[in-house]
């Protein structure tokens, strides 16, 4: 290498000047490099080892997809027995998100790092998907319950909007050890009442829990005996949880049955609903459009907020939806995030998501329906 390698390129006299200066041994550079080197080296070395450090984090990303109008492996999603039934078209899609990571194998830093590029992902701290004291297979029973209950609440609330009766119960499908509710409510407990609220649902039930403060009072029929008893409800992240899975039991006109196996959670109640109304409705609700959409639904046709909504923007895009369904609860989320190519309306009920629905389909004028905008 010449003495001039790697002064900038200025004038030829500046050049000139630094070669007129007078050269001496020096043997520091050598060593200089050395220890240079040896820093660079242990460096990458720790940043290597703290890639593959396990993360406190799980990341959300979008998941599989499926139309309620359509079939699964298993068959049609969502068959209904003994009552008329019509012809559909376009797509009515539920979304999923895809959690990767878990307690028991937990990302690295560089899956958080690759997640952190990808604008569909979400980075979320373990403890906001995994209680601390809840094992995996915990959290995924969890999930199939809620399952259940959205199914149970959709075909209610689309019965109910279709003009027919259902009769309600709501019974303890468990109770988590250790929680407030251990020793007070017992699996196999029919709920009748909540805060002196009819218990018409799990919905029902869990916004009487929330609506009160201090201990929550439960009207129960235990063996067939009434009892009233008191649950002091503990207080994690805003939410007020006694520590209880609660499970609908309704009686219908007419078996639906709704099947989409290893899927968990609540999300899906509200396009489970409209995949119901559509085909005991004359004419195709869609009119061929390719809709999705997410929220959970109470029995009584109300739209809840749910998690992951950006994900599930973006896996709606992905599955050739041109038109969403969001929750009004989750508008604060859905502005600046959503995919060129979408139009999200917002619906806070069972019937604002089918006007939306019928408006598209009808090529109506839709800029008076409700948007997160």
């Amino acid at each position: 290498m010449s003495e001039t390698a790697g002064i900038p390129p200025q004038t030829p006299s500046a050049v000139r000047e630094h070669a007129r200066r007078p050269r001496f041994p020096d043997v520091r550079p050598r060593a200089v490099r050395r220890a240079g080197w040896i820093a660079v080296l242990v460096a990458s070395a720790a940043a290597v080892g703290l890639a593959f450090v396990p993360s406190p984090y799980v990341v959300e990303q979008p998941g599989p997809t499926w139309d309620t109008l359509g079939e699964t492996d298993a068959g049609p999603l969502i068959t209904i027995e003994e009552a008329q039934t019509y012809p559909t078209e376009g797509e009515l899609r539920l979304l999923t998100v895809s959690l990767r990571g878990n307690p028991e194998r937990p990302l690295t830093w560089i899956d958080v790092a690759e997640a952190y590029l990808d604008p569909s992902d979400a980075i979320i701290p373990m403890e906001a998907a995994f209680a601390p004291t809840q094992t995996v297979e915990e959290s995924n029973e969890a999930g199939r319950i809620e399952m259940q209950n959205s199914q149970a609440a959709a075909i209610a609330a689309a019965l109910l909007h279709e003009g027919y009766e259902v009769d309600s119960d709501v019974r303890v499908a468990g109770v988590i050890p250790g929680s407030p509710a251990e020793g007070v409510l017992q699996e196999g407990d029919r709920i009748l009442s909540v805060n002196g609220d009819v218990a018409y649902d799990v919905y029902s039930i869990r916004a009487s829990i929330a609506a009160q403060d201090g201990d929550t009072s439960f009207e129960v029929e235990r063996d067939g005996e009434r009892l009233d008893v008191s649950v002091t409800p503990a207080v994690e992240d805003g939410q007020r949880l006694v520590g209880i899975y609660p499970a609908n039991e309704f009686s219908f006109p007419f078996p639906v049955q709704i099947e989409l196996p290893n899927v968990g959670g609540p999300s899906a109640g509200m396009m489970f609903a409209l995949g119901i109304v559509d085909e005991l409705t004359p004419g195709a609700l869609t009119a061929g459009t390719r809709w999705a959409g997410t929220g959970t639904i109470s029995a009584l046709g109300d739209v809840g907020g749910i998690g992951g909504i950006v994900q599930k923007m973006h896996g709606a895009l992905d599955a050739g939806a041109t038109h969403f369904l969001a929750p009004a609860a989750n508008c604060g989320e859905v502005v600046g995030h959503v995919p060129q190519g979408l139009t999200v309306f917002a619906v806070e009920t069972l019937d604002d998501a089918i006007a939306a629905v019928e408006a598209v389909a009808e090529g109506a004028d839709t800029s008076q329906l409700p948007t997160c905008g």
